[in-house]
């Protein structure tokens, strides 16, 4: 089980390949905050729907300075299926040798219909323009969490 990142800890860097298969680096994005976020497999009910409200709040995130990557053990022809069938904006990233996930503590034992499997646990990692993890968000809920991440971080329009 990997540790859990903290605020106030250094980001894992990473560089993995996108939906169509360029690299992305967390380093690519310095200067700019970035919500990491982390979900067990594209195509699947939950993972759509958290990914569908990434995208429906892409424009409010992008205005406030955040960029947005999706992070699964996918391999980028899944994730341009994904992308495709659900018309998604933000960046997936496959991780399918799940060091990433690892490295962010968003991959090891969790429970699933009550009992304890080895798999990625939903996250996510807010960082900020200096590669500092702002807030680290663990075992969170595919359904409604970017509106309450949006809350929580004062964002939401008035």
């Amino acid at each position: 089980m990997s540790p859990r990142l903290e605020p106030g800890d250094v980001a894992p860097d990473f560089t993995l390949p996108d939906a169509d298969g360029n690299d992305v680096s967390l380093s690519g994005h310095r200067g700019r905050k970035v919500i990491v976020y982390f979900y067990p497999a594209a195509l699947t009910p939950g993972c759509t729907k958290q990914a569908c409200d990434f995208t429906d709040n892409l424009q409010l995130l992008a205005d406030q300075g955040y960029d947005v990557i999706g992070v699964s053990p996918d391999k980028p022809e899944k994730l341009a299926k994904f992308r495709e069938k659900e018309s998604l904006k933000v960046t997936l990233v496959g991780d399918p040798g799940k060091e990433t996930m690892e490295a962010y503590g968003a991959f090891g034992e969790k429970k699933l219909y009550g009992k304890t499997v080895t798999g990625v646990i939903r996250s996510t990692v807010v960082v900020d323009e200096e590669g500092k993890v702002e807030r680290a968000l663990y075992n969170v809920k595919a359904t409604g969490h970017v509106a309450k991440l949006i809350k929580d971080m004062g964002l939401a329009s008035e």
